[in-house]
């Protein structure tokens, strides 16, 4: 179970310890058939021990709080890193990340979606710019939007009980977010700081930086430097 969801049985979920406002409960990591991991998140022992013994690991973009595990989880268990994991297709789904991309697993009809960042359990992901993408990540969310009624098992916070409906419900509150924007702008906002000041204005000061990397994405998207 996670987040009162049930798991596939041929899924397991490590949380790694490594909770805060970006990462949420902690990244999840996330094991398959026994013996693929996807994201290790960080890298602590006590984490990467619990993975156990895997072949293949894969990563759904290069945040570090996804892939800081990597090479100890290698050590430990002398898996490989590969990009086409076995029995998972890739799925591209590019804008939190110019690297994004999310696995399919079928498995006897019963599927699920590894969505990484690009749809998080709780809450909205951040348009990480300039590596992020706007324009690129309303594209994937139209991808994702397309798998109705398929379980999401995302890179942070609980289990997403359908991967179409949480895309469609993302790229509402895209489309809202860039009418705000276009309003400050209106109203006189120069910079992505004016902008967040108006649109952002109860961010968390811890993470306000992510907002000023929305907003830019936001921006770029809107053609304003």
């Amino acid at each position: 179970m996670a987040g009162g969801a049930r798991l596939p049985e041929w899924v397991s979920l490590l949380r790694a310890p490594n909770p805060g406002p970006m990462t949420l409960d902690g990244t999840n990591t996330w094991i398959v058939d026994g013996r693929i991991c996807i994201d290790p998140g960080p890298d602590d022992q006590g984490h990467l021990a619990a993975i156990g013994s895997v072949d293949e690991i894969v990563t759904t973009h290069g945040h570090p709080d996804h892939t800081d595990g990597v090479p100890g989880l290698i050590e430990l268990t002398g898996a490989v890193v590969v990009t086409a994991p076995t029995g998972l297709e890739v799925l591209p789904t590019p804008g939190h990340t110019a690297d994004s991309v999310c696995f399919v697993a079928d498995r006897d009809g019963e599927r699920a979606v590894f969505t990484g960042d690009t749809i998080l359990g709780r809450g909205t992901t951040v348009v990480a710019w300039p590596d992020g993408d706007l324009g690129a990540y309303l594209a994937s969310l139209r991808v994702l939007a397309g798998f109705d009624g398929v379980l999401g098992l995302p890179g942070h916070g609980p289990v997403i009980p359908d991967v179409g409906a949480a895309a469609r419900a993302y790229l509402s509150h895209r489309e809202q977010r860039l009418d705000q924007v276009r309003a400050a702008l209106a109203a006189g906002a120069e910079t992505a700081e004016d902008v967040v000041d108006v649109v952002y204005a109860d961010v968390d000061p811890g993470v306000r930086f992510a907002a000023v990397w929305s907003v830019r994405a936001q921006l770029a998207y809107l053609g304003r430097p």
